[in-house]
C-alpha cells in the first residue's frame, strides 16, 4: 500500500477561505477540485437546466399528450436501489404532475434478466398501457423496444448507462424519445447523473410543459376548487417536485456515480430534506429498520445502510417490495416492509459472506506459486448465487486491487449453460471497454454485456468462461502498467492538531462526500502506544497524535502494528459514558 497525500492548489484555497469556508474545509474543496466557491452553493437555482439534457422536451410533450388523453403509463424499472429509486420518483411524479393511470414492471433478477425484453414488452401491453417508459434501462434494449413499438406502444427510454456499439458506431434503439445524457449530440454536462437523476429531470421537464400549456392555477398556492364558478380557477396548483429529492439523493448515492457538482447539489438537497423530516414514509422506516438517525443523516446512511436493503431485495428476493417501500405513504405498512427488507438483507450478508470465503480461495489459488495476482480475476463456482455476484466481485478488488468478475449459474438455455457474471473494477481500467475488446477478439463469447467504467456485467456459455477469462487477462495485461497495479490511497496529510475536534467532525460529516468526491482521510506517522483484539477481528488502537492520547480502531484488522507507522484514518466521533471524543478510523497503514 502507498499513501499519497493529494495536491492543493494554493490559489483555491485562498478563494474558498475568502469566502468565509473554514480553512479545513478549503483545503479538502480545493484538493477535490473545487476552484470557486459557487461550486459549493447547493441552491436549487444553481441545477442545470433540464433544457440542457437531450430528449426532455420531446419527452415532456410526449408525456404532457398522454396525461391529456388520459393514456395509462407504465414504468419498466431496474432491480437496483437506482432502478427502484427512479421507478418511485417516476410514479410518484407523474401523479403528482396529473397522471390518473401509471403503473410499474419491475424485471426479475433471474427469469428476466437485465432490461427490456420482448416478454416484458408484451406484459406491459398485457397490462392495458399506452406508453412504456423505461427508468435506469432501456438505452441497449433493442428487440425490446422493437416489440414495443410493433405492439403499439408509444415508448420513452430515460436512462444513464453508455450507449451499444455496433460495428464500431453507437447504436441506439428505435423508441419514440430517449432521454440520456450520454447519447450523441447531448450536451448536459452531468454525464454521471443517474438513473433516478435522468428522471427527475424528465419531470422538471415535464411540468415545464404543462406550465406552459396553462396547466396549473397561476399562484403556486392558490386554493380553487371545482366548485368555483369560473373554469379557470379550478385548475390545481403547481406541485412541488422537491419532495422527490430525498429519493433522488438515495438512488444516487446508492449507484456509486461521479458525485460531481450537480450530483452533489442533488444528493444534499436530498438530505436537507431528510434532516427535517420531510421525507417519503418508506424512507423513514428503513432509517428506523437500520438504526440510523434521519436529523444526522448523512450520504453513508444512504450508501452503506438503505441502499443495501433497498438491493437486497432486487438481489434475492421481488424488488417489488423495495419500491412499495419507497410509494406507499402509510407509516405502518412502511415499516412492516422496511423490516422485511431489513431481514432479507440479513441473509443477503449471510449468503455473500460465505460466497466470499470461497471465491477468495479461488482468486488467490490462481497466484499460489507467484508473488504477484494475475491483472485481472475470473472466479466461477456453480454453487454461487447470481444476486450478489456484483458484491463479491466488489470485496475481491478490494482485497486484491485487481478488476475482478465473478460469476454465477443462470440455468440451462439454447446456448447450453449460461453464466452471469458482475464485475469491479480499479482507476485506470475501463470495464465497459475491456467488454468490448473481448467481444470483438473472441466473437459469440460474450452473449450480452454492459456497464460503466468501475462496474459491468456481462452474460457467457459455461462452455466459454477460460475463454473469457483469458481474453479480460489478456486486455488488462495489455493496459495495466505496474504503477496503475500499485494499490494506493489518495489522503489529505497530516491533520493539525487543533482540527482534532467533536465540533469539526460533526461539520465534516454534514457535507456531501462520496464517489469522485472523497470523505476526508488523513495520513501521517503515529505512534502505536497499545493495541489490542475486540470482537475477533478488529484492532483496537491507543495512539500519539502530535504528542497527545487519542483512540483509534481498524475495522476488520488482526495483524498487530509495528511501534511507529504512518496510518490513513478517517475522523469520527465516539461516545463513552455520555462523553464524546474525536476517534480515528484506520484505513491503511504503510511500513516506515
Amino acid at each position: 500500500m502507498k499513501i499519497i497525500v493529494r495536491d492543493v492548489p494554493p490559489r483555491s484555497v485562498w478563494a474558498l477561505e475568502k469566502a468565509g469556508i473554514h480553512p479545513l474545509l478549503a483545503q479538502l474543496y480545493a484538493a477535490r477540485g473545487v476552484l470557486e466557491p459557487s461550486e459549493l452553493d447547493a441552491a436549487l437555482v444553481h441545477l442545470l437546466p433540464p433544457t440542457a439534457m437531450k430528449g426532455t422536451a420531446e419527452a415532456a410533450r410526449l408525456l404532457a399528450d398522454a396525461i391529456h388523453q388520459d393514456k395509462k403509463l407504465c414504468i419498466v424499472a431496474d432491480y437496483d436501489c437506482d432502478g427502484a429509486t427512479a421507478c418511485a420518483v417516476a410514479v410518484r411524479g407523474l401523479r403528482l404532475l396529473g397522471a390518473k393511470h401509471v403503473d410499474y414492471i419491475v424485471p426479475d433478477r433471474v427469469q428476466d434478466g437485465y432490461g427490456l425484453t420482448p416478454p416484458i414488452s408484451q406484459r406491459v401491453k398485457a397490462s392495458g398501457a399506452d406508453v412504456l417508459i423505461t427508468v435506469d434501462n432501456g438505452i441497449a434494449s433493442f428487440d425490446g423496444v422493437a416489440t414495443a413499438r410493433a405492439l403499439g406502444l408509444q415508448v420513452l427510454v430515460t436512462d444513464h448507462h453508455l450507449c451499444a456499439s455496433i460495428n464500431g458506431a453507437v447504436a441506439l434503439p428505435d423508441a419514440d424519445v430517449i432521454v440520456n445524457p450520454n447519447q450523441p449530440g447531448c450536451s448536459f454536462a452531468s454525464k454521471s447523473i443517474a438513473g433516478v437523476g435522468v428522471m427527475f429531470y424528465v419531470l422538471l421537464a415535464l411540468r415545464a410543459e404543462l406550465r406552459a400549456r396553462g396547466a396549473f392555477a397561476s399562484r403556486p398556492d392558490a386554493t380553487a376548487t371545482v366548485a368555483d364558478a369560473s373554469p379557470a380557477v379550478a385548475k390545481k396548483p403547481e406541485p412541488k417536485l422537491d419532495t422527490l429529492l430525498p429519493l433522488v439523493a438515495l438512488g444516487t448515492v446508492a449507484d456509486v456515480v461521479r458525485l460531481d457538482a450537480n450530483n452533489r447539489r442533488l444528493v444534499a438537497q436530498g438530505l436537507k430534506r431528510v434532516r427535517a423530516l420531510t421525507l417519503p414514509a418508506g424512507l423513514a422506516a428503513l432509517f428506523v429498520a437500520s438504526s440510523r438517525d434521519t436529523a444526522t443523516a448523512t450520504t453513508f446512511d444512504f450508501g452503506f445502510a438503505l441502499g443495501p436493503r433497498i438491493n437486497a431485495a432486487g438481489r434475492l428476493s421481488d424488488m417489488t417490495l423495495g419500491i412499495e417501500c419507497l410509494l406507499t405513504d402509510d407509516p405502518n405498512r412502511a415499516l412492516e416492509l422496511a423490516k422485511t427488507l431489513d431481514n432479507i438483507n440479513r441473509e443477503r450478508r449471510e449468503i455473500e459472506g460465505n460466497m466470499r470465503e470461497q471465491a477468495l480461495l479461488v482468486a488467490e489459488s490462481l497466484f499460489e506459486d507467484t508473488a504477484e495476482a494475475p491483472a485481472a480475476i475470473c472466479v466461477f463456482d456453480p454453487d454461487f448465487h447470481e444476486g450478489v455476484v456484483g458484491i463479491v466481485a466488489s470485496r475481491i478488488k478490494d482485497k486484491l486491487h485487481r478488476p475482478a468478475f465473478v460469476f454465477a449459474p443462470s440455468g440451462a438455455t439454447g446456448h447450453g449453460h449460461e453464466l452471469k457474471g458482475s464485475g469491479r473494477s480499479i482507476p485506470g481500467f475501463h470495464l465497459r471497454d475491456a467488454l468490448d475488446l473481448v467481444a470483438k477478439r473472441h466473437p459469440g463469447v460474450l452473449l450480452r454485456f454492459g456497464g460503466h467504467a468501475m462496474a459491468a456485467g456481462c452474460t457467457i456459455a459455461e462452455a466459454h468462461f477460460e475463454t473469457f477469462e483469458q481474453g479480460l487477462a489478456q486486455v488488462a495485461q495489455e493496459w495495466l502498467s505496474a504503477a496503475t497495479l500499485l494499490r494506493r490511497l489518495d489522503t489529505d496529510g497530516p491533520l493539525k492538531p487543533e482540527y482534532r475536534r467533536v465540533d469539526l467532525v460533526d461539520a465534516l460529516h454534514h457535507e456531501v462526500w462520496g464517489q469522485g468526491f472523497a470523505a476526508p482521510t488523513f495520513s501521517e506517522e503515529l505512534e502505536v502506544v497499545s493495541q489490542r483484539l475486540v470482537g475477533e477481528k478488529h484492532l483496537s488502537l491507543k495512539l500519539k497524535h502530535r504528542g497527545e492520547p487519542v483512540d483509534g480502531i481498524w475495522f476488520g484488522r488482526t495483524e498487530p502494528l509495528p511501534a511507529r507507522v504512518k496510518l490513513a484514518f478517517r475522523l469520527d466521533a465516539d461516545s463513552w459514558r455520555g462523553e464524546r471524543k474525536v476517534r480515528f478510523l484506520v484505513e491503511a497503514a504503510e511500513l516506515l
